[in-house]
C-alpha cells in the first residue's frame, strides 16, 4: 500500500483489524493485533503482545504465572430453584422441591442448604414491593375516608367509588398472597393467622363492594381492608429480614475459605487454581499472610499459623515439617508447602458449617401462643358469624338481610387479628431497643423468650472469661541480671519480630516504662524464637528448643526464655488475663440460680486455674472444636436448659445447638451470627441484665395477648347482637373497626412501657 495514497486505510480502522493476524494477550486472553498492541515483551526467544500497559506490567513481573498450563475449568451453572429442596423454618419436617408456602403455618419456605452465592430472598423482595405500593395507596385512602365521614357528605357514592379504586389494587394485588395462604389453610385444615387475615380483609372488602355496587346506603370499609393488608405486609417484611439472618452464619463460614489455591505441578511450575480443583495429595504453596486453602500436612517450610478463627486461642501455633494445618487458618510470616489431605466437604471448616446448619434446623421452633389459639379461634369466629347471619335473617327486624349482613360483617371485622398480630412483635421490638441501650443485642424473639428459662450457662474461656490477647504477666531474671535490664534486652530484640508473643513483650516493657533499643543482625528462627545483637550484646529469646540449641540446660515450660551472650538470663511469662468483669458476672449469675460450666480447648491445668479463681461449678478442658456441640447435647439430654456464651468460630456449632447462644461482641462475626444474643462489650454481666429483660418482655407479651383476646371475646358477642333484645344495642362494622383499632392502640401503649422497665 502506497504511503501517499489518499485513500489508504488507517491502521486503527476495522477493515485492517479484520484482515491482520491476531494473537492472544497471555494475561487476559484478549485478541491483540501486533501492529496496534499497547506493548510487547520478549521472553525466552518469543515475543508476546498485550492489549494494555497493565497486562504488560503483570507479565513482566511474573511470566511463569501466565505461561503455565491452565487447567480446563468447566462452566458452573447455578442450580435452578426448582431443583433445590425447600423447608419451613417453623416446621422442619415440611420439605419440598422448589419454593412455596408451608401447608401448616403458611410461612414462605426457604432453601434447605445455603450456598455462598445465594442472592437476596425473592420472597422478601416481593413482599417489600407489595408493602411500599400498598402503603402509597393506603395512606391517601385513609386520609380521604377520614375527611369524607358523615351522613351529610354531598357525594357519598362518588367518594365510595374513589375509595374502591384506591383499595382494590391493595387488597386484590398486594394482599393476594394472604388470600392464597388463607385458602390453603382451609384446604389443609391447618387454620392459622392467615386464615384470620383472609377472612377479615376479604369480608370487609366484599361487603364494601356490595354496598357500592348496589347503592344500599351502607357504610364502606375499604380503608380498614387496605390498612390491614399494609400492616400485615410490614410484619412479613420484618419477619423475612430476621429470618434471612439465620443463614448469615453459614454464609460467613463458607466465605472464610479462600477462593483459589496455588497448585505446584509435578514439573515445579505453580499456578492459581479454583479451590474445587484441588485434590487429595496435591502440593500447595501458602505464602506469608495467605489463608491455608485445605486441611493438610506441612511438607516444606516453617511458620506460625493463626488458628484463632477455628480454635479461639489467640497465640499462633508454630508449624514445621510434618505438622497438620487446617483450612481457612492464616499463615504468618513464613512460606509453607502443604500436601492436601482433606478437601471439599471433608475439611474441618465444611464439617463446622454442616454442624451449624443441622443445629439450626433441629432446634425446636418457638410456638407462638397466637398461632395455637388461632386453631380454635378462627373456626369459632366463623361459626359465630354464620349463626349471626342466620339468626338475624330469620328473626331480626326489617330489613332482615341487611341487618344479618351488617352484624355478620361486624363479627368478622372485630375479630380481625390486628391486636393479636401486634401483641408479640411490638413487645419484641421495644425489648430489642431497650436491650441495645444496655449493650445486649437480641437476634430474634425466640432468644428473648428462652433466655430467662436457662438454668445452665456454658462459657468458653478465651475471649469470654479472659481478654483473648496475650499479655506479659511476669519477668523472672536469673541471678546476676535485674528485671529492667532483662526486659530491655528482650523487648529490644522482639520489637523486630512480627510474632504476637513478641508484641506482648514489647507492650509489657512499654507499660513498665522501658523503651526498647535497636537491634542488629536480627534473625527469626521459625518454631523456636529469635536472636540478634542489642547494644553489642548477643541476645536470644525463644522456647526451650532454642535454649538447648545454644547449649543451655533449662527446666520449665514458660512461654519465653532469654539468653544473653550464651548464658541463661531469665524467663518471661505471657498469659491471657481474666477480664476484670468476669468475677462479678459469675457472682450475679450464681445469685440468679444458674450453674456455670467452662468448656474450653485450653489445657486442663490452665482451665482449672481460671475456674478455681472465678468459682466456676464445672470445668471441661482440652475439648476439640468439633466436640463442643456434643458436650452441649449431653447437658441437654441430662435435662439442663442450656445457654452458651462464646466468641470464636469453634464455638459456632455449640452456640447454635444451645437453646440460647450468647456471643461476645469482641469476638468473631461467625459466633455473633450463630448466636441469638450478642453482648456488645463482651461483658458477661450483660447476661444477667438480659435475663431480667427477658422476664419483663414475656410478662408484657402475655399482657398484650390478654388485651387482644379480651377485646375479641367481649366484642364478638356484642357485634353478634346479644345485647339487642335487652338494650337495643347493635355494634356496627364501623364501631367494630374502631374497637379493633382501640385494642391495637392499647397493645402498642402497653408494649412501650418496656422502655422504662427497670432491668
Amino acid at each position: 500500500m502506497s504511503t501517499n495514497n489518499p485513500f489508504q486505510i488507517h491502521p486503527a480502522s476495522s477493515a485492517l483489524r479484520t484482515t491482520a493476524p491476531k494473537v492472544k494477550d497471555p494475561v487476559c486472553g484478549m485478541d491483540v493485533t501486533p501492529s496496534t498492541a499497547a506493548g510487547s515483551f520478549e521472553y525466552k526467544g518469543k515475543t508476546y503482545y498485550f492489549c494494555a500497559k497493565s497486562c504488560l506490567a503483570k507479565f513482566q513481573a511474573d511470566p511463569l504465572k501466565y505461561l503455565a498450563p491452565r487447567p480446563t475449568i468447566p462452566a458452573v451453572h447455578a442450580a435452578s430453584v426448582k431443583d433445590v429442596e425447600y423447608t419451613c423454618p417453623m416446621h422442619p419436617e415440611v420439605v419440598q422441591i422448589g419454593p412455596g408456602n408451608c401447608p401448616i403455618c403458611g410461612m414462605a419456605l426457604e432453601p434447605k442448604e445455603i450456598q455462598p452465592g445465594d442472592t437476596e430472598n425473592p420472597e422478601l423482595v416481593d413482599m417489600q414491593r407489595r408493602f411500599w405500593i400498598s402503603l402509597a395507596l393506603s395512606l391517601p385512602l385513609l386520609v380521604f375516608s377520614m375527611t369524607m365521614l358523615g351522613p351529610h357528605s354531598a357525594h357519598i357514592m362518588t367518594n365510595a367509588w374513589i375509595e374502591l379504586v384506591f383499595a382494590t389494587p391493595v387488597v386484590l394485588w398486594a394482599g393476594w398472597p394472604f388470600f392464597v395462604r388463607a385458602w390453603q389453610s382451609i384446604l389443609t385444615r391447618n387454620l392459622n393467622m392467615f386464615t384470620l387475615i383472609g377472612l377479615g380483609v376479604g369480608v370487609a372488602y366484599l361487603y364494601s363492594v356490595f354496598a357500592v355496587v348496589f347503592e344500599q346506603g351502607l357504610d364502606v370499609y375499604f380503608e380498614s381492608a387496605a390498612m390491614i393488608v399494609t400492616l400485615v405486609l410490614l410484619g412479613q417484611v420484618l419477619e423475612l429480614k430476621a429470618r434471612s439472618r439465620t443463614g448469615a452464619a453459614i454464609k460467613a463460614l463458607l466465605g472464610l475459605a479462600p477462593k483459589t489455591a496455588r497448585l505446584i505441578a509435578h514439573d515445579g511450575t505453580e499456578t492459581d487454581v479454583p479451590l474445587d480443583h484441588v485434590g487429595v495429595g496435591d502440593a500447595l504453596r501458602v505464602r506469608p499472610g495467605e489463608k491455608i486453602p485445605v486441611d493438610g500436612v506441612v511438607i516444606e517450610g516453617a511458620s506460625a499459623v493463626d488458628e484463632s478463627m477455628l480454635t479461639g486461642e489467640p497465640i499462633p501455633v508454630e508449624k514445621a515439617l510434618g505438622d497438620k494445618v487446617t483450612g481457612a487458618t492464616v499463615n504468618g510470616t513464613g512460606s509453607l508447602i502443604v500436601k492436601a489431605e482433606r478437601v471439599g466437604s471433608g475439611t474441618m471448616l465444611a464439617q463446622i458449617v454442616r454442624m451449624v446448619s443441622e443445629a439450626q434446623r433441629s432446634r425446636a421452633p418457638i410456638q407462638k401462643l397466637a398461632d395455637r389459639v388461632a386453631a380454635y379461634f378462627v373456626p369459632t369466629v366463623a361459626a359465630i358469624a354464620v349463626v349471626t347471619f342466620f339468626v338475624w335473617s330469620v328473626w331480626g327486624p326489617q330489613p332482615r338481610l341487611t341487618h344479618a349482613l351488617v352484624n355478620a360483617v361486624a363479627v368478622l371485622i372485630i375479630a380481625c387479628p390486628c391486636a393479636l398480630g401486634l401483641a408479640t412483635p411490638m413487645s419484641i421490638m421495644v425489648a430489642m431497643g431497650k436491650g441495645a441501650t444496655m449493650g445486649v443485642l437480641f437476634k430474634n424473639a425466640e432468644a428473648i423468650e428462652l433466655l430467662h428459662q436457662a438454668d445452665t450457662l456454658v462459657v468458653d474461656k478465651t475471649g469470654t472469661l479472659t481478654e483473648g490477647k496475650p499479655k506479659l504477666v511476669t519477668v523472672e531474671p536469673a541471678p546476676g541480671f535485674d528485671e529492667a535490664r532483662l526486659l530491655y534486652l528482650a523487648a529490644s530484640l522482639e520489637r523486630a519480630s512480627e510474632h504476637p508473643l513478641a508484641h506482648a513483650v514489647v507492650t509489657g516493657a512499654q507499660d513498665r516504662g522501658i523503651s526498647p533499643g535497636t537491634v542488629e543482625g536480627f534473625q527469626a528462627i521459625p518454631g523456636k524464637g529469635a536472636r540478634g545483637r542489642v547494644d553489642g550484646t548477643n541476645v536470644a529469646v525463644g522456647n526451650i528448643a532454642l535454649m538447648r540449641e545454644a547449649g543451655m540446660t533449662i527446666d520449665g515450660s514458660s512461654a519465653l526464655f532469654v539468653a544473653v551472650d550464651g548464658k541463661f538470663a531469665g524467663q518471661l511469662s505471657v498469659a491471657d488475663p481474666i477480664k476484670a468483669t468476669s468475677a462479678e458476672a459469675i457472682r450475679q449469675l450464681h445469685a440468679d440460680g444458674m450453674r456455670i460450666v467452662m468448656l474450653t480447648g485450653d489445657s486442663q491445668i490452665t482451665a482449672e486455674a481460671v475456674g478455681k479463681k472465678l468459682g466456676i461449678d464445672e470445668v471441661i478442658a482440652e475439648v476439640l472444636p468439633q466436640d463442643k456441640r456434643a458436650h452441649i447435647q449431653k447437658l441437654q439430654e441430662s435435662g439442663r436448659f442450656v445457654a452458651m456464651a462464646g466468641d470464636g468460630i469453634n464455638d459456632a456449632p455449640a452456640l447454635a445447638q444451645a437453646q440460647v447462644g450468647i456471643a461476645m461482641g469482641t469476638g468473631t462475626d461467625i459466633a455473633m451470627e450463630s448466636a441469638g444474643v450478642t453482648l456488645v462489650q463482651g461483658d458477661l454481666r450483660g447476661i444477667a441484665r438480659a435475663r431480667r429483660l427477658s422476664r419483663a418482655t414475656m410478662r408484657n407479651i402475655k399482657q398484650n395477648l390478654f388485651f387482644a383476646f379480651v377485646y375479641n371475646s367481649l366484642g364478638v358477642p356484642i357485634a353478634a347482637g346479644v345485647l339487642y333484645p335487652m338494650l337495643g344495642l347493635l355494634l356496627s362494622p364501623m364501631l367494630a373497626a374502631a374497637a379493633m383499632s382501640f385494642s391495637s392502640v392499647s397493645v402498642i401503649s402497653n408494649a412501650l412501657r418496656l422502655r422504662t422497665a427497670k432491668v
